[in-house]
């Protein structure tokens, strides 16, 4: 059995969700799911939400990120970032579990 490693956030996606909930005026957490489904198999869920009793709590910079116990195998040792460039800016997952993904980075397959 291999050992589940928590996923990473890091500084500059701690720092984007706080802009985010500065400019909204309400604290949210940064939920980062793994669902079935998307042109490879499975794709994230990547939204604001609130924690649940059974989540992962990665905390930074006063931010929350969250994953629930479903999801977390699937991140193991990934890391979460912000990115800004040509398709845009949004949150970005370097997911080492995943074996191919699609061009937009939105769903992968194991």
């Amino acid at each position: 059995m291999s050992l589940t490693l928590p996923p990473k956030v890091t500084p500059r996606a701690f720092a984007r969700l706080a802009e985010i909930n500065a400019g909204s005026g309400e604290a949210k957490a940064l939920r980062v799911a793994v669902e079935g489904g998307g042109c490879s198999g499975f794709q994230y869920d990547i939204r604001l939400d609130d924690p649940a009793s059974d989540d992962l709590v990665l905390e930074g910079a006063g931010q929350k990120v969250l994953v629930d116990a479903v999801s977390l195998p699937y991140l193991s040792n990934a890391v979460i970032d912000f990115s800004e460039d040509l398709i845009g800016a949004r949150f970005v997952i370097d997911n080492p579990n995943a074996t191919s993904s699609c061009g937009c980075g939105t769903s992968f397959s194991l």
